[in-house]
């Protein structure tokens, strides 16, 4: 019985799971055809039920029959999640009339609803009296094994790996989709990579996936079994044109060698080691549009933002909490903590953050959850001050404003509270106020002495004055820092940074390395961003070490943080880098120390 309801769950889920995946509708053309050869032509639709299905004939080929229509369900756990994937192929099958190129015009299906096409697609009939060329002299092709016979070269254009980006320009924090594909007409028996492609200028968030050589693509007219290797979204830190570097690669592909058996021949498969690289992608970056508004701190994509008191009465050292959330699509992770503007009776602690972010296609959606706890100090009527969220919209290439409410809230006295000073003066006073009128001989002084004159009275004087001056003194820095927002983030950074490194040594004791390095790399650019008083989208590897020189700190302190961040940009795309985990966090916070004590 429990056996039969784990597998109702798990069926449940799998099917949950599938109906999340993404839809597909393709075309498989045919691999090499001869005048009057048959021919299949078969439409492939992914994770859908399809009805309606529009197919056009092709011209210079006559139809035979179809659709025949075939359909197949695969399930996979990856990371302990699990997923299906549903197909429903209609094969059409044709004879090839005459020799040329001819096209397979778009097909169209309805499903869920949505109407979704192919792309025309072209192929080649080949003469008739082509048909008996050897093998050797004919191209690879993916489902002709005579053409891979053993010894025979693999060309650029039988094996290569690919660079694919969502989009050729974007802004500066913009999401980008990135998705490395390899390319292959022949079977892969081991892919190695020795090099992976470098995203110098970007930040990136990478999608779990599990590489399967199972999908006809056409490309250049030719026919490929393919893999997607890599997938992640990227967020270019700088404008300008970007370059994604080249990856190296080493590949064995398997080739065929026919072996004389007597009374027949036999196939036998023989390994062919080769080195691939792949192409460099570049990308114009536009600078987000100038002058920027007042309160935006980088956030790019479309967000709401939402906040809330939680409870509605509140009583001196009883600590209370504002949450603040922001949601939407766009580089949600990088978004900077905002500053809440409280007023100064109430006593701040370091504010709590959660991120959840998920990639949804060529975009990562999520949410920013922010605690802000406080605790009153006084009894009265005060008012929380409302708070400006700034966004760029790339859709609109316009700047959005957001505005939360303010919260006017009255704070009674706590149970708890201690009775202060002022309090036990004024209960004094009403118990002597009133005194009975004493009618005996005062005695007055007759001597009088001018108060000016005496020492003690321009002593105090000058006390007095002093005092002033300081309280003055204090009161004008408090204020140019409270209207300096970068003077303050510039005080804060290494209380910040320390606080991020808390989050990245709890997953260094856990053992999650992707998510060590990927806090240790936030750690590190907000840091520099806030003590440098640059945003995150101005940093470089070079202007770190320009401006760290500019403003006092030695070449070798500068050397140290971006070997640090050099490290985990490296290790996030190294197998087996969590034992380096120790020592990266180690020097990551020697780095900052340095930075705070050892200036020029």
């Amino acid at each position: 019985m429990k056996r039969f309801i784990s597998f109702i769950l798990l069926a449940l889920l799998v099917g949950a799971s599938s109906v999340m995946a993404q839809v597909n509708f393709t075309v498989k053309p045919p691999t090499r055809v001869y005048e009057g050869q048959r021919f299949p032509v078969t439409f492939r639709l992914t994770n859908a039920d399809g009805s309606d299905l529009k197919v056009s004939q092709i011209n210079g080929c006559t139809l035979l029959y179809g659709p025949s229509v075939s359909t197949s369900q695969s399930y996979q756990v990856v990371n302990g999640k699990a997923s299906s994937t549903s197909a429903t192929e209609y094969t059409y099958y044709y004879k090839a009339d005459k020799a040329g190129n001819f096209t397979i015009p778009s097909a169209s299906v309805l499903a869920d609803g949505k109407r979704y096409s192919t792309k025309a697609v072209t192929f080649t009939v080949y003469d008739a009296a082509t048909a008996n060329t050897p093998a050797s002299q004919r191209p690879v092709d993916v489902d002709d094994v005579d053409t891979q016979a053993a010894g025979r070269r693999v060309g650029n254009d039988d094996v290569f790996v690919r660079i694919i980006l969502s989009k050729s320009s974007a802004y500066e924090q913009e999401a980008i989709g990135c998705t490395i594909k390899l390319y292959t007409k022949y079977s892969i028996s081991s892919f190695l990579p020795t090099r992976q492609p470098a995203f110098d200028g970007f930040l990136i968030q990478e999608v779990d996936l599990q590489p399967t050589l199972n999908q006809m693509e056409t490309y250049n007219g030719q026919n490929y079994m393919t893999a997607v290797l890599k997938k992640c979204i990227i967020f270019p830190q700088k404008s300008g044109k970007l370059t994604i570097n080249s990856g190296n690669y080493d590949i064995s592909v398997v080739q065929y060698d026919n072996v004389n058996m007597g009374m027949f021949q036999v196939r036998q498969p023989k390994e062919a080691k080769i080195k691939v690289n792949s192409n460099s992608a570049s990308i114009d970056i536009r600078p987000l549009p100038q002058p920027q508004p007042e309160g935006f701190t980088g956030a790019v994509g479309k967000f709401s933002i939402d906040s809330r008191l939680v409870g509605n009465s509140f009583r001196t050292n009883d600590p209370a909490t504002l949450i603040y959330t922001i949601r939407g699509t766009g580089n949600v992770k990088y978004v900077k903590e905002p500053v809440i503007d409280f007023p100064t009776e109430f006593e701040q602690y370091t504010p709590k953050s959660d991120i959840e972010a998920e990639v949804h296609g060529n975009d990562v959606s999520g949410s920013m959850t922010v605690e802000y706890t406080f605790v009153p100090q006084s009894v009265g009527d005060f008012t929380i001050g409302s708070d400006k969220f700034v966004y760029f919209d790339p859709q609109t290439k316009d700047y959005v404003t957001l505005t939360t409410p303010s919260y006017n809230i009255k704070v009674a006295k706590g149970v708890s509270a201690p009775v202060s000073s002022t309090d036990q003066k004024e209960v004094e006073n009403k118990n002597s106020d009133i005194r009975h009128i004493y009618l005996g001989d005062k005695a007055p002084q007759k001597e009088h002495r001018i108060v000016v004159l005496q020492t003690w009275y321009w002593m105090l004087y000058l006390v007095l004055l002093a005092v002033a001056v300081v309280l003055f003194a204090v009161n004008r820095r408090n204020a140019r820092l409270n209207a300096d927002v970068i003077g303050r983030r510039t005080a804060k950074a290494s209380k910040v940074a320390r606080r991020r490194l808390k989050a990245a040594e709890s997953f260094m004791k856990a053992g999650d390395s992707d998510k060590f390095y990927e806090e240790m790399l936030r750690a590190l650019w907000g840091y520099l961003s806030d003590k440098l008083s640059m945003p995150v989208s101005q940093l470089s590897r070079d202007n770190i070490s320009a401006t760290l020189a500019s403003k006092g700190y030695s070449e070798e302190n500068a050397e140290a943080i971006v070997s640090v961040l050099d490290d985990c940009e490296m290790a996030r795309y190294t197998p087996d880098s969590s034992s380096r985990m120790d020592s990266v966090f180690e020097r990551g916070v020697n780095a900052i120390n340095k930075l705070e004590s050892n200036k020029k």
